[in-house]
């Protein structure tokens, strides 16, 4: 049975399997290898997910979700309409289109599917991930980071050299850098560091903000569909910059039509706070691998947002050489976690490829020291250092501190700072011991960090040999065995617009955003096209509906890039 690879974006999600010639990328509904992170529920509490939903994110922003993965592993709620979300729920949607579409693609049912994840994603954004596949009805036996993804997408793990290089992984909400190494058949990640809060993203706020101060608007007396529409602008002539060093961003507010020319030189002069949070994780990568720039043999360019001048010119001056970009920084993490798919199935056309990954944080516990004849407590004792390869199991003895003490408690803590309160918190395991004088009572705390980055902790009694495994009480992104039977009760519940209807919903979303951006005349025409359209599809009529249909792209394509008819 097939395995699919799913690369789970910020603001795109892909699919794709393998096949005899390679990773072959998987069309939605509407013909494109690209979805949208974005859903959406009309007013009859249909869910709708990808084109669809971005287009109606413009003019029902309270209807609509996006950018949650920054949000993966946390509790926090996305209200749509009368329904609350969390950030796995609003995954685990998308995540069931893209198996709806591979299913339509390949004939047949899919059961199993790789997930690729930021490589600086941490313990429980991986776990919020796979409960996401889990949701959606797929089981989730490996996660795949994306620079490893990209790696073997561009076929290095078929190199006989030995190999370094790093993955530049900017997508439109994290930034992920990865240092990688290949000798013989191992592909080994020698160091992983990232900022799960800066993507292309803030690229457009970028130029939201050099709108806003040019016409001296201030963002928190507009109303959200305004800023949406705004910043939708801001995107088009974000992406703009590929072909022009001029852009242009028009924008209707309060029936008054803003517009303002950005060039590339004024772009880049006020992102600038932007390239100083992207040096930051390179150089600390480089220093856990204990590597320097001229090492490298090659920097692979992953993320849509890489695709921005800015980033390119900014990469190649870094580095000093020309980046690898010859495959499309969109599909490039889809297509190796479909590669990964294969190689978990045990595909015979595969080369065998030993893929080594590491542990992105620190993670350790609470322990107290002695200073000047007294206990200090609060230092964080690391356990599992960063950077260290995986899968690892390490294990460290600690003794009681005060006389009689019956019970040890063990918190589980991730970061990199001295003091325990300066790091995050994971969870924590309280262990019974025997009363004893001071020191005489051991515990043996292991950690374990597997191959999909999931951490568990096992502690023992040295002096009953008791062991307790760890059981996360209040981890923000723990779901209860019972949370997530009602969660995919719930979910199954919901009404997912129909697969064969997209293109024609499309073309309505579509044209109430632009009824909605428009004024004056062109707007009336948009209006009467619409209710034209409305009326062909009361007649059910495949062949006048497409018709139509086609005319209106064609017209919307006009006044999206023309401004009008």
């Amino acid at each position: 049975m097939t395995i699919i690879g799913i690369d789970l974006g910020t603001t795109n999600s892909a699919v794709s399997f393998w096949k005899e010639q390679g990773s072959v990328m998987i069309p939605n509904a509407l013909g494109h290898n690209l979805t949208p992170s974005v859903v959406s529920i009309d007013d009859h509490g249909e869910v709708l997910i990808g084109e669809i939903a971005k287009e109606r994110q413009i003019t029902h922003p309270d209807m609509s979700a996006s950018v949650f993965k920054r949000h993966m592993g946390t509790k926090k709620k996305y209200r749509l309409g009368t329904k609350e979300f969390l950030p796995e729920e609003l995954s685990a949607l998308i995540i069931g289109s893209l198996r709806q579409d591979a299913e339509h693609f390949l004939g047949h049912s899919v059961h199993e599917a790789v997930i690729s994840v930021p490589a600086y994603f941490s313990d429980a954004q991986k776990r919020a991930t796979k409960r996401a596949g889990e949701l959606a009805g797929l089981k989730v036996e490996r996660l795949i980071t994306e620079p490893t993804a990209a790696a073997i997408s561009y076929g290095l793990h078929l190199r006989n050299a030995d190999t370094k290089f790093l993955v530049f992984d900017l997508g439109g909400g994290t930034f992920d850098v990865s240092i990688l190494e290949l000798f013989e058949n191992v592909m080994e990640v020698r160091a992983v560091t990232g900022d799960n809060y800066l993507g292309g993203e803030d690229f457009t706020d970028v130029l939201t903000s050099l709108f806003l101060k040019q016409h001296s608007l201030n963002a928190g007396q507009l109303d959200r569909k305004t800023l949406t529409l705004l910043r939708k602008q801001a995107e088009i002539a974000k992406r703009a910059f590929n072909e022009s060093k001029t852009t242009t961003i028009t924008c209707s507010i309060q029936d008054e039509v803003y517009s303002q020319d950005i060039t590339l030189d004024e772009f880049e002069a006020a992102s600038k706070h932007l390239f100083h949070r992207l040096r930051d994780p390179i150089e600390r990568a480089l220093n856990d691998a204990t590597l320097k720039i001229k090492d490298l043999d090659a920097i692979l360019l992953v993320g849509g947002a890489t695709k921005l001048p800015i980033i390119r010119s900014f990469v190649s001056k870094l580095f000093g050489q020309l980046a690898y970009a010859n495959i499309n920084p969109d599909e490039v993490v889809a297509m190796g976690a479909g590669i990964q798919a294969a190689l978990k199935g045990k595909d015979a056309m595969l080369k065998e490829v030993i893929l080594t990954d590491v542990c992105p944080y620190t993670l350790g516990t609470t322990v107290s020291v002695r200073k000047a004849g007294y206990h200090e407590s609060g230092h964080f004792l690391p356990i599992i250092e960063r950077n260290t390869t995986i899968p690892i199991s390490r294990v460290e003895r600690l003794y009681t501190l005060h006389d009689n003490q019956k019970v040890i408690n063990i918190d589980i803590l991730q970061g990199e700072s001295r003091l325990s309160k300066d790091n995050i918190y994971l969870g924590e395991l309280n262990v019974p011991v025997p009363a004893k004088p001071a020191g005489e009572e051991a515990i043996d705390v292991r950690f374990t960090y597997d191959v999909n980055g999931i951490l568990q902790v096992e502690v023992t009694v040295v002096s009953t040999g008791m062991k307790k495994e760890m059981v996360i009480e209040k981890d923000p992104g723990h779901m209860s065995k019972e949370e997530i039977v009602r969660s995919i009760e719930s979910l199954s519940q919901l009404k997912i617009h129909p697969r064969e209807h997209q293109e024609n919903r499309l073309i309505m979303a579509r044209g109430e955003r632009l009824f909605e951006e428009k004024i004056g005349d062109v707007r009336l025409e948009i209006g009467q096209l619409l209710r034209a359209f409305e009326e062909v599809l009361e007649k059910q009529d495949t062949r006048q509906i497409k018709e139509m249909r086609n005319q209106l792209k064609d017209i919307f394509d006009s006044i999206d890039t023309k401004g009008g008819f």
